[in-house]
Order: structure tokens, then C-alpha cells, then sequence
């Protein structure tokens, strides 16, 4: 298992301050802020650890507030909303320097049999053993690859990502707001419903935002973009072990106001629907690039 994998399943792993009250941490090596994947698992773990052992997630939705500060823990206030004959609601405030800077509704369901169906998983996607890893398209492509993004895949992650399309990331063409991105834990993720959904949440605010820009030849890592999560929703319908590839599909149907759609679907790599999800963000083009 990676030193990275390891890390992420330390702070997945809450401390419980008082009753309805945990605590979580950034990695040792962090971005500037805190990731929006982060918070939403951390989020999501404070509501599990107040729910029946029985009821598992099946929806979740939040909201992103404040930016959140990678030195500083977080407290993670859980609201017990209801506890119905087959559904639990719960409502989660994710709190530093004394202020929200995320807030999450979750709600658990009892298993049940009942009619299924899904779409099936696009059947054009490369193989990711036939893809280049991060690592080779640095070395195949060097600065045609935007520094942002050399400095994102340069560093050692608790995911691995091959990405289908690499236009995106070695030119400024105009591209359809489409993606397929093929992800895996770099190594064992344990045999635990709770925490397979909580790595689920983690990986699914990755990439999402940055495929609204494609239609405009840009990309989130731009300096004259500034590029925040703003809500995020995600629905679970089948469970998985995550012990292989997911193929992450993804379509941004509409960006304006500053402020770009995705849609999102894992699947399996044998084709099994395994969660949705929708997330808004700020695409916002800075007067003056940052410095």
C-alpha cells in the first residue's frame, strides 16, 4: 500500500470529541486549501459513525462555503435529523476558526430488493492498461502540460488516474465537454461498506469541475481562472469493493454566470453502475492572472 493510501485512510478516520462531535485533519502535505473531496468524506464518515450499522449511505448533498484551511483541523458537527422505520436523514457542519465552511445532508436507507436497472457503461473507452499513466505523459509531453497540472500528477496521490482524453492537458484546443477518466485506490482499501463509500465521496470531486472548461479551451490550473467547488451531490447505487479500475464518465451539459455543470457516473470495469454524481463550481475569469 502507498505511503499516500495509508494517509487517506488515517484521516478518513475521525476523532470522536464528544457525542455528535469529530474531528479530522488534512494530509501532512497539502494544497493551499483544504480538497472539497475531503470534506465531503470526513463529512459523510462524522454522519456514518451516528448510524445504525445496518443503514448505508444512498444520497448525500453539500454544500461548500468557505475555503478550508489545510493547517487547521476540522470539526464536524452531526445534526440526527430523523431516524425513520427504513431511512435516517442526517445533517453535517464541518466548522473551523468557528465558522462553516462546509455543510452536508446525508441519508442512510436498510437494504431492500426492488426493481433495477441502469445505463450501461459506454462501450468506445479505451482499456486503462492501454493508457498512458500520469508519469508518462509528463515524460511524452513535458511543458505542453500545464505546470498546475505537472505539479497535481508529480506528487504521489492515494489514487491513480489515466485519463482518456489528453488533448485537454497538452493543448489549449476546443474540445466537447465529455471525459472518461479510469481511477483505483494505490492499494487495499478495506472490506468496509462505510469506508468504500466514504473513498467514493473522496474521488468523486476529482476532475468533475475541470470539465466544463473544455469547451473553452482552458482548464482549472489556468492563472487567470479562479475555480471552486460549489455544491456537490452524489447518489450510491450498488456496492463495490474498489479493488480494481472504475471508469469515471463525466459530461458538463452548461456553463454561465461564472459557473459551470457536471454530471458524473462510476462504473465498474465489468460495467456495473456504481454511483452519480452532479457538482456546480465557480469558473470565474480573474480581471488581473495571480501571481
Amino acid at each position: 500500500m502507498s505511503a499516500a493510501m495509508q494517509e487517506l485512510l488515517s484521516i478518513l478516520d475521525l476523532e470522536k470529541l464528544e457525542h455528535n462531535l469529530y474531528r479530522g485533519r488534512s494530509p501532512k502535505e497539502s494544497w493551499q486549501r483544504v480538497f472539497g473531496g475531503q470534506t465531503i468524506a470526513q463529512a459523510l464518515v462524522a454522519a456514518q459513525r451516528t448510524v445504525d450499522k445496518y443503514r448505508h449511505v444512498h444520497s448525500l448533498h453539500g454544500y461548500f462555503i468557505r475555503p478550508g484551511d489545510t493547517a487547521a483541523p476540522v470539526v464536524y458537527d452531526v445534526e440526527r435529523t430523523r431516524d425513520g422505520g427504513s431511512f435516517t436523514t442526517r445533517r453535517v457542519a464541518a466548522i473551523q476558526h468557528g465558522e462553516i465552511i462546509f455543510s452536508l445532508e446525508a441519508s442512510f436507507q436498510v437494504d431492500e430488493d426492488g426493481l433495477d436497472h441502469q445505463m450501461p457503461m459506454p462501450a468506445d473507452v479505451p482499456d486503462p492498461d492501454t493508457l498512458k499513466t500520469p508519469a508518462e505523459i509528463l515524460r511524452d509531453y513535458g511543458d505542453a502540460v500545464p505546470e498546475g497540472v505537472r505539479r497535481y500528477w508529480a506528487r504521489e496521490r492515494p489514487l491513480e488516474i489515466r485519463p482518456v482524453i489528453l488533448e485537454h492537458y497538452t493543448s489549449r484546443e476546443k474540445l466537447p465537454p465529455t471525459q472518461h477518466i479510469w481511477i483505483r485506490a494505490t492499494g487495499p482499501v478495506p472490506a468496509d461498506r462505510a469506508v468504500h463509500s466514504a473513498i467514493l465521496a473522496y474521488l468523486s470531486d476529482m476532475t468533475l469541475l475541470d470539465t466544463s472548461t473544455f469547451a473553452h479551451g482552458r482548464a482549472v490550473f489556468d492563472r487567470d481562472i479562479q475555480a471552486a467547488s460549489l455544491d456537490h451531490a452524489m447518489w450510491f447505487h450498488r456496492q463495490d469493493p474498489l479493488d480494481g479500475w472504475l471508469l469515471y464518465t463525466q459530461d458538463s451539459p452548461s456553463a454561465g454566470g461564472a459557473r459551470g455543470f457536471t454530471r458524473g457516473a462510476l462504473y465498474s470495469r465489468e460495467g456495473r453502475l456504481i454511483a452519480s454524481v452532479a457538482q456546480e463550481g465557480l469558473i470565474r475569469l480573474r480581471r488581473t492572472p495571480a501571481e
